[in-house]
């Protein structure tokens, strides 16, 4: 796919998790050495100048698009590629915005509290005021409509990943203020999951992909998605009492577990069938999002396999790319997530590693051509290819800059903390 400008609705198709595409590459060098300072003189900032720059990123993105009632929603990126003297993309996903409320819980400062709540009290609204109304949220939204009282759905698909993020979120609102209509929230998702694709025909059971804009349902299951409704599954049953939510959160934890490979690494998903694995492209999200949301240490196998074979080095930046198909740049969403699980981990020579990934996020914090100096880019350098169909840009981003702060932080978004 080129990189040339794309229409925003193009764009928000592409930015979501799609059905899996064909195509490999050769594997990265593996090599994670910590970011050299490009300013002779200058140091990069230490982690907790770092982490308070990034909160005043993610303050003024929350604070832009509120409405009378409170309800706000941050942009998701701004900068570079998605914002131009002819075209400012706006839309807000909610995927992003879950993140971006577990980041200010674990902090949780009263303002950080205050802006959570804004956020989980306008995904409430969105789902409330869904043209169907069966629990369901969107991938996207419009801030500018938010900021009017009113929803403007601007990517209509119901992916499952989504959802469960989403309904995360509302759970560790729960567990952060004691406000039932949270909890009542997630597992109005939840049911609607369980309701709308949860497979215990084909086998490897398990969750699918969700619907499409036109209600038509995803028949391919994501290890993804079951690694995200593990984690949410396995919350709600923590909060409720109720044991058929880690049954549930069995089942998807299983799928998972279905999908990893001899060598280590877990594979994307199945195709149409449900049930034949889909090998290529390997995702990085597969292999550290099955570690942080089923808790298991068996995936710590596809955490070496993603160090040895997903690592990019572009200019002075190191990390992990999205997945195989392009191993040139470095997807920051993923450094975080990658450095998170490390840190969890803490194997041999972990802590050193997540430092070095870590090091160099704060470095782009402060260097990225399209940065702000307290925000994280996406990307080190525009037209990353997911191979899933679409590209991304080194623009600011909320979900990459959350990433980065619960990293920092050691707080794993898939799991309620102590307490």
């Amino acid at each position: 796919m080129s990189g040339s400008p794309r229409s925003p609705w193009a764009v928000i198709a592409a930015l979501v998790v799609a059905a899996v595409l064909a195509g490999a590459a050769p594997a990265a060098s593996g090599v994670i050495e910590p970011a050299d300072d490009p300013v002779p003189g200058v140091s990069a900032p230490d982690a907790a100048a770092s982490m308070e720059r990034a909160y005043e990123f993610l303050d003024a993105r929350v604070d832009e698009f509120c409405d009378g009632a409170g309800r706000c929603l941050p942009r998701s990126y701004q900068g570079g590629f998605f914002t131009t003297p002819s075209w400012d993309f706006t839309p807000s996903f909610v995927y992003d915005d879950a993140l971006v409320v577990i980041a200010y819980t674990a902090r949780g400062l009263p303002a950080d509290l205050r802006r959570a709540q804004a956020i989980g009290d306008t995904l409430l609204f969105v789902q409330e005021e869904d043209p169907i109304g069966d629990g369901r949220v969107r991938t996207s939204y419009e801030p500018h409509g938010i900021r009017q009282g009113r929803v403007e759905i601007t990517g209509p698909g119901t992916f499952t990943g989504n959802q469960a993020w989403v309904g995360m979120s509302l759970a560790r609102l729960f567990h952060a203020t004691g406000e039932t209509k949270y909890l009542d929230g997630a597992l109005r998702i939840a049911e609607w999951i369980q309701a709308n694709t949860a497979d215990m025909v084909r086998a490897p059971f398990g969750y699918t992909g969700g619907q499409l804009d036109d209600g038509t349902s995803l028949t391919w299951k994501s290890t993804e998605h079951n690694s995200d409704i593990s984690g949410f599954f396995t919350q709600l049953a923590q909060l409720t009492g109720e044991a058929v939510w880690a049954d549930r959160a069995a089942v998807a934890a299983g799928f998972v577990a279905a999908m990893q490979s001899a060598d280590g690494h877990v594979d994307t998903g199945t195709g149409l069938d449900g049930s034949t694995i889909n090998t290529r492209p390997v995702p990085l999200d597969a292999q550290t999002w099955s570690y942080l949301g089923t808790g298991d240490p068996r995936y710590g196998a596809a955490l070496d396999w993603t160090l040895a074979h997903l690592i990019a080095n572009d200019g002075p930046y190191a990390g992990p790319s999205i997945s195989d198909t392009d191993v040139s740049k470095v997807w920051f969403e993923g450094a975080g997530n990658l450095a998170l699980g490390l840190r969890l981990r803490g194997g041999q020579g972990d802590a050193d590693r997540a430092e070095a990934l870590l090091s160099s996020i704060r470095l782009v914090q402060r260097d990225a051509l399209n940065g702000d100096g307290k925000g994280i880019v996406a990307t080190s350098s525009d037209g990353l290819d997911s191979g899933f169909g679409d590209l991304y840009y080194a623009s600011l981003h909320t979900g990459a800059t959350a990433w980065y702060l619960l990293a920092e932080a050691g707080d794993n978004p898939f799991r309620l903390p102590p307490g």
